[in-house]
Protein backbone atom coordinates (compact mmCIF):
# COMPACT_ATOMS: atom_id res chain seq x y z
CA UNK A 1 0.00 0.00 0.00
CA UNK A 2 1.17 3.50 -0.84
CA UNK A 3 1.10 5.26 2.54
CA UNK A 4 2.82 8.52 1.61
CA UNK A 5 1.78 9.41 -1.92
CA UNK A 6 3.68 9.11 -5.17
CA UNK A 7 6.50 11.59 -4.61
CA UNK A 8 7.47 10.54 -1.10
CA UNK A 9 7.30 6.88 -2.09
CA UNK A 10 9.57 7.51 -5.07
CA UNK A 11 12.03 9.37 -2.85
CA UNK A 12 12.11 6.47 -0.38
CA UNK A 13 12.61 4.00 -3.22
CA UNK A 14 15.57 5.98 -4.57
CA UNK A 15 17.28 6.13 -1.19
CA UNK A 16 16.61 2.41 -0.80
CA UNK A 17 18.72 1.74 -3.90
CA UNK A 18 21.84 3.06 -2.16
CA UNK A 19 24.25 0.40 -0.82
CA UNK A 20 23.75 -0.45 2.83
CA UNK A 21 20.43 1.41 3.05
CA UNK A 22 17.43 -0.68 4.12
CA UNK A 23 13.76 0.22 4.09
CA UNK A 24 13.72 2.01 7.45
CA UNK A 25 16.90 3.94 6.74
CA UNK A 26 15.49 4.97 3.36
CA UNK A 27 12.38 6.33 5.07
CA UNK A 28 14.44 8.26 7.63
CA UNK A 29 16.57 9.82 4.89
CA UNK A 30 13.52 10.75 2.84
CA UNK A 31 11.77 12.40 5.78
CA UNK A 32 14.98 14.17 6.76
CA UNK A 33 15.28 15.68 3.28
CA UNK A 34 11.62 16.68 3.28
CA UNK A 35 12.10 18.50 6.60
CA UNK A 36 15.23 20.32 5.49
CA UNK A 37 15.01 24.02 4.61
CA UNK A 38 14.12 24.29 0.94
CA UNK A 39 17.43 25.92 0.00
CA UNK A 40 19.38 23.07 1.64
CA UNK A 41 17.36 20.43 -0.16
CA UNK A 42 17.87 22.19 -3.49
CA UNK A 43 21.61 22.51 -2.79
CA UNK A 44 21.78 18.76 -2.10
CA UNK A 45 19.96 17.97 -5.32
CA UNK A 46 22.20 20.32 -7.29
CA UNK A 47 25.34 18.79 -5.77
CA UNK A 48 24.21 15.34 -6.88
CA UNK A 49 23.45 16.60 -10.39
CA UNK A 50 26.75 18.48 -10.69
CA UNK A 51 28.80 15.53 -9.45
CA UNK A 52 27.06 13.11 -11.81
CA UNK A 53 27.52 15.38 -14.83
CA UNK A 54 31.01 16.75 -14.21
CA UNK A 55 32.99 14.08 -12.35
CA UNK A 56 34.99 11.75 -14.60
CA UNK A 57 38.01 9.47 -14.50
CA UNK A 58 41.46 11.02 -14.63
CA UNK A 59 43.07 9.94 -17.90
CA UNK A 60 46.32 9.22 -16.01
CA UNK A 61 45.44 7.56 -12.71
CA UNK A 62 41.72 6.72 -13.16
CA UNK A 63 40.81 8.58 -9.96
CA UNK A 64 37.52 10.46 -9.83
CA UNK A 65 38.03 14.12 -10.68
CA UNK A 66 36.37 17.16 -12.21
CA UNK A 67 39.62 18.23 -13.91
CA UNK A 68 41.79 16.17 -16.23
CA UNK A 69 44.45 15.35 -15.25
CA UNK A 70 43.53 15.34 -11.58
CA UNK A 71 45.30 17.70 -9.11
CA UNK A 72 47.72 14.99 -7.95
CA UNK A 73 48.78 13.90 -11.45
CA UNK A 74 49.17 17.51 -12.60
CA UNK A 75 51.22 18.59 -9.57
CA UNK A 76 54.88 19.37 -10.27
CA UNK A 77 55.69 18.40 -6.68
CA UNK A 78 54.79 14.72 -7.13
CA UNK A 79 57.25 12.01 -8.16
CA UNK A 80 55.69 10.66 -11.36
CA UNK A 81 58.12 7.72 -11.40
CA UNK A 82 56.64 6.14 -8.26
CA UNK A 83 53.11 4.77 -8.59
CA UNK A 84 50.97 3.48 -5.73
CA UNK A 85 48.19 1.12 -6.82
CA UNK A 86 45.01 1.23 -4.73
CA UNK A 87 41.59 -0.34 -5.01
CA UNK A 88 39.38 2.74 -4.71
CA UNK A 89 39.43 6.54 -4.45
CA UNK A 90 38.72 6.11 -0.72
CA UNK A 91 41.98 4.18 -0.29
CA UNK A 92 43.86 6.89 -2.16
CA UNK A 93 42.39 9.52 0.16
CA UNK A 94 43.41 7.45 3.20
CA UNK A 95 47.04 7.40 2.06
CA UNK A 96 47.03 11.09 1.19
CA UNK A 97 46.08 11.88 4.78
CA UNK A 98 49.34 10.29 6.00
CA UNK A 99 51.41 12.91 4.10
CA UNK A 100 54.15 10.28 3.67
CA UNK A 101 53.72 9.37 0.02
CA UNK A 102 54.80 11.93 -2.58
CA UNK A 103 54.42 9.84 -5.72
CA UNK A 104 51.28 9.39 -7.82
CA UNK A 105 48.46 6.86 -7.67
CA UNK A 106 46.61 4.41 -9.85
CA UNK A 107 43.04 3.50 -8.89
CA UNK A 108 41.87 0.04 -9.95
CA UNK A 109 38.19 0.52 -9.07
CA UNK A 110 37.89 -3.02 -7.81
CA UNK A 111 39.82 -6.22 -7.14
CA UNK A 112 40.03 -9.51 -9.00
CA UNK A 113 37.34 -11.77 -7.54
CA UNK A 114 36.26 -14.84 -9.57
CA UNK A 115 33.56 -15.60 -6.98
CA UNK A 116 31.95 -12.23 -7.76
CA UNK A 117 32.56 -12.50 -11.49
CA UNK A 118 35.25 -9.78 -11.50
CA UNK A 119 38.05 -10.64 -13.92
CA UNK A 120 41.33 -8.75 -14.51
CA UNK A 121 39.85 -7.01 -17.55
CA UNK A 122 37.01 -5.63 -15.41
CA UNK A 123 39.32 -3.34 -13.41
CA UNK A 124 41.91 -0.76 -14.46
CA UNK A 125 44.95 -3.03 -14.83
CA UNK A 126 45.52 -2.37 -18.53
CA UNK A 127 45.59 1.38 -17.88
CA UNK A 128 48.25 0.79 -15.19
CA UNK A 129 50.46 -1.22 -17.54
CA UNK A 130 50.13 1.50 -20.19
CA UNK A 131 51.51 4.04 -17.69
CA UNK A 132 54.67 2.10 -16.93
CA UNK A 133 57.61 3.24 -19.04
CA UNK A 134 61.37 3.58 -18.95
CA UNK A 135 61.18 6.32 -16.32
CA UNK A 136 59.06 4.32 -13.87
CA UNK A 137 61.11 3.40 -10.81
CA UNK A 138 58.64 1.65 -8.52
CA UNK A 139 55.07 0.35 -8.43
CA UNK A 140 53.72 -0.01 -4.89
CA UNK A 141 50.82 -2.45 -4.59
CA UNK A 142 48.63 -1.10 -1.80
CA UNK A 143 45.61 -3.34 -2.13
CA UNK A 144 43.81 -4.62 0.96
CA UNK A 145 45.10 -7.59 2.96
CA UNK A 146 42.26 -9.83 1.78
CA UNK A 147 42.26 -12.84 -0.52
CA UNK A 148 41.07 -10.60 -3.35
CA UNK A 149 43.65 -7.94 -2.54
CA UNK A 150 46.52 -10.43 -2.39
CA UNK A 151 45.38 -12.14 -5.60
CA UNK A 152 45.23 -8.83 -7.43
CA UNK A 153 48.65 -7.77 -6.14
CA UNK A 154 50.28 -11.05 -7.22
CA UNK A 155 48.65 -10.87 -10.64
CA UNK A 156 49.83 -7.31 -11.26
CA UNK A 157 53.31 -8.05 -9.93
CA UNK A 158 53.70 -10.93 -12.36
CA UNK A 159 52.53 -8.86 -15.33
CA UNK A 160 54.92 -6.04 -14.50
CA UNK A 161 57.75 -8.53 -14.00
CA UNK A 162 57.19 -9.94 -17.47
CA UNK A 163 56.95 -6.54 -19.16
CA UNK A 164 59.27 -4.27 -17.19
CA UNK A 165 62.00 -6.20 -15.40
CA UNK A 166 63.82 -3.06 -14.21
CA UNK A 167 60.82 -1.65 -12.34
CA UNK A 168 60.75 -2.33 -8.61
CA UNK A 169 57.44 -3.86 -7.52
CA UNK A 170 56.66 -3.70 -3.80
CA UNK A 171 53.76 -4.55 -1.49
CA UNK A 172 52.67 -2.67 1.62
CA UNK A 173 53.85 -4.61 4.63
CA UNK A 174 53.25 -4.96 8.36
CA UNK A 175 50.64 -2.95 10.14
CA UNK A 176 47.64 -3.65 7.92
CA UNK A 177 45.54 -6.41 9.54
CA UNK A 178 44.77 -9.53 7.54
CA UNK A 179 41.33 -9.15 6.01
CA UNK A 180 41.40 -5.40 6.64
CA UNK A 181 40.29 -2.74 4.17
CA UNK A 182 42.59 0.24 3.83
CA UNK A 183 39.98 2.97 4.16
CA UNK A 184 39.33 1.86 7.77
CA UNK A 185 42.98 1.64 8.85
CA UNK A 186 44.42 4.53 10.87
CA UNK A 187 46.96 6.89 9.31
CA UNK A 188 49.91 5.85 11.49
CA UNK A 189 49.41 2.18 10.55
CA UNK A 190 49.14 3.04 6.85
CA UNK A 191 52.32 5.10 7.01
CA UNK A 192 54.18 2.22 8.67
CA UNK A 193 52.89 -0.23 6.07
CA UNK A 194 54.17 2.06 3.32
CA UNK A 195 57.61 2.52 4.88
CA UNK A 196 58.02 -1.23 5.49
CA UNK A 197 56.90 -2.35 2.04
CA UNK A 198 58.39 -5.55 0.59
CA UNK A 199 59.73 -6.29 -2.89
CA UNK A 200 57.50 -8.36 -5.18
CA UNK A 201 59.63 -8.67 -8.33
CA UNK A 202 58.49 -12.20 -9.10
CA UNK A 203 58.26 -12.28 -12.89
CA UNK A 204 61.92 -12.67 -13.79
CA UNK A 205 62.88 -14.84 -10.80
CA UNK A 206 59.94 -17.18 -11.32
CA UNK A 207 60.83 -17.67 -14.96
CA UNK A 208 64.40 -18.60 -14.04
CA UNK A 209 63.24 -21.15 -11.48
CA UNK A 210 61.07 -22.87 -14.07
CA UNK A 211 64.01 -23.30 -16.47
Amino acid sequence: MNYYGEYVTRLIEQFGKLPGIGGRSAQRLAFYVLNMPKENALALAQSITDARERVKYCSHCCNLTDTDPCPICSSSKRNKNQIMVVESPRDMAAYEKTNDFRGVYHVLHGLISPMDGIAPEDIRIRELLDRINGDTEEVILATSSTIEGDTTAMYIARLIGLRAENVRVSRIAKGVPVGGELEYVDQVTLAQAFKSRLDMNIGKDSDNEDN
